[in-house]
């Protein structure tokens, strides 16, 4: 029971350190995405169907690491796995608004 304790202890920092790794990633990919469809004057609706399909590689490491996280932290696969597509899609309308919000007032985000 110590040992097991202990493993999960200390793989604990290291899953949420590849979060936070594949979570800046995947944040940069979708920032960088969004300017790059701002410029294009791309609309709302086009904007939201080309989120789907951006950043393929950078959310899927994202998504394994989350669900590798809280599968250490004891969460079964399942509830692992709807954790980290809720994070996915929350970025998702995170930045679908953040989107609007740029395309409303004609400004663009900062570096």
């Amino acid at each position: 029971m110590l040992i097991t304790a202990l493993l999960l202890a200390t793989a604990a920092p290291a899953g949420s350190g590849s979060v936070d790794t594949t979570r800046a990633a995947f944040t940069k990919c979708l920032r960088e995405h969004m300017k790059k469809s701002l410029e294009a004057k791309m609309g709302e609706a086009e904007y939201e169907m080309s989120l789907k399909g951006a950043c393929d590689s950078e959310r899927s490491a994202f998504r394994a690491a989350v669900t590798a996280a809280n599968r250490a932290a004891g969460d079964s696969a399942a509830d692992a796995a709807e954790n980290a597509d809720m994070q996915v899609e929350d970025y998702h309308a995170n930045f679908t608004d953040k989107f609007k919000d740029y395309s409303s007032t004609g400004t663009m985000p900062g570096d």
